[in-house]
């Protein structure tokens, strides 16, 4: 599993957060996605990091401004009243 952290500039309300995050689970194959206009960006969890270009292509395609694009591998995280192991 990869988290890529989106970077967007343009995002100003909740209802950009939506539209970005139906951009994104609409075309990548996502486990999940949240976005944050008061962080700027978007947290996308799937398989595989998707490609560089074609995340800003889908970001400005929206009409917003990409930034930057990050990822890295991601380890879902378990609850265990024992604690993590």
């Amino acid at each position: 599993m990869v988290k890529t952290i989106v970077k967007i500039e343009g995002m100003m309300c909740k209802m950009c957060e939506k539209h970005m995050s139906d951009t994104f689970s609409k075309n990548f194959d996502v486990k999940s996605v949240t976005s944050s206009h008061d962080n700027g960006q978007a947290e996308i969890i799937s398989e595989t990091a998707p490609a560089e270009d074609k995340i800003k292509a889908s970001v400005e395609e929206a009409g917003y401004k990409f930034i930057s694009c990050t990822s890295e591998p991601y380890q879902k995280k378990g609850f265990s009243l024992f604690g993590n192991k």
